[in-house]
C-alpha cells in the first residue's frame, strides 16, 4: 500500500518555515509554500504538500489551507500556534504562526529539504510585501494566470513552471509515474486476494 504523506509534509513545512523565518505571517507562509511546491514540481513533476494554488490579487493562495485556518484541524493546532494580531487603524488583523513542536525532517527527501533551506536562506528576513512582489514576476505562473490570461481567482496549473520545451518530457515522466503507481496498486490488490 502506498502512503500519501502530503499532509504530514504540509504540517512539517509550516513548522519549518515558522521556526526559521522572521515575520511568518499567513501571506509570507503561503508564498513560501507556493515556491516550495512549484520548485519541486519543476524538478520532479509533483508537489510536496499536495496543495492547489489560486491566482488571487496578492499572489498565489492555497485556498483549502486558507479556509482551514478558520477552523484548523487537530494536527495543525498541535503543530503551530495560529494567532491573529490586531493591526492599527482599520487594517485587518494579521495571522502569525509560531511552532509548538520540533520540525520533523524524516518525512522529507534530501531534495525537498534542500529546496526548503534555500527558500529560508533567500526569504528569511523578507516581509510579506516583498514576497508578493516575488510571486508577481513575469516569469512566475501566478503572473501568467492572473495578468496574461486575466483569469482572476483561477487555479494555477503546476505545469506553467515548466518551460514549453520541458513540458512534453515532464508529461512523460508524470504519466510513467502514475502508471507505475497504478500497476503497483493493482499488483498489491491481486496478491492480497
Amino acid at each position: 500500500m502506498l502512503i500519501d504523506r502530503s499532509r504530514e509534509k504540509l504540517i512539517n513545512a509550516i513548522v519549518f518555515f515558522a521556526t526559521n523565518v522572521k515575520h511568518c505571517g499567513k501571506t509570507k507562509l503561503f508564498k513560501l509554500l507556493y515556491f516550495l511546491d512549484f520548485q519541486h514540481f519543476k524538478e520532479i513533476g509533483r508537489s510536496i504538500t499536495g496543495l492547489s494554488y489560486y491566482a488571487w490579487q496578492n499572489g498565489p493562495v492555497p485556498v483549502k489551507l486558507n479556509e482551514e485556518l478558520e477552523t484548523p484541524q487537530p494536527d495543525l493546532i498541535q503543530a503551530v500556534k495560529i494567532e491573529d494580531i490586531p493591526m492599527p487603524e482599520d487594517k485587518m488583523p494579521m495571522t502569525f504562526f509560531t511552532p509548538k513542536v520540533e520540525f520533523y525532517k524524516g518525512c522529507f527527501s534530501k531534495r525537498e529539504l534542500k529546496i526548503m533551506t534555500t527558500l529560508v536562506d533567500k526569504y528569511k528576513n523578507s516581509k510579506a510585501e516583498e514576497m508578493i512582489d516575488a510571486t508577481h514576476l513575469a516569469t512566475e505562473p501566478w503572473h501568467q494566470v492572473y495578468e496574461v490570461q486575466g483569469r482572476k481567482l483561477a487555479p494555477i496549473p503546476y505545469e506553467l513552471v515548466i518551460s514549453p520545451e520541458q513540458r512534453d518530457v515532464m508529461k512523460e515522466i508524470i504519466t510513467e509515474r502514475e502508471e507505475m503507481l497504478a500497476n503497483y496498486s493493482d499488483s498489491r490488490n491481486h496478491t492480497s486476494r
